[in-house]
């Protein structure tokens, strides 16, 4: 299902920003703290840091292929994202 809307992180948790199978994606970290993404195969919320990509407030991507973004995962088709205090990240995807 597609979105174009604000998310706020559960602080320490993993929040998937994709509300559905999505190919390509918008976000921006719009608070003032450092945040973490990851892209996953399906549903299932990462359990660790690895291949994770680091965005410090104001930073994000535009429009760009989730097999671009994660070269490492076959068809990645979620995003999540992790920080340790509640941050909002804009997120827009089809």
């Amino acid at each position: 299902m597609a979105q174009n809307t604000t998310i706020t992180l559960t602080a320490g948790a993993w929040t998937q920003l994709t509300d559905a199978d999505a190919a390509n994606i918008t976000f921006q970290n719009r608070g003032s703290y450092h945040i973490f993404v990851a892209g996953a195969t399906d549903a299932t919320a990462p359990t660790d840091f690895s291949g994770a990509i680091r965005y410090n407030p104001g930073q994000g991507e535009r429009n760009v292929a989730l097999a671009d973004l994660f070269l490492g995962l076959t068809s990645p088709d979620r995003v999540y994202a992790y920080s340790d205090q509640a941050v909002d990240v804009f997120v827009s995807h089809a």
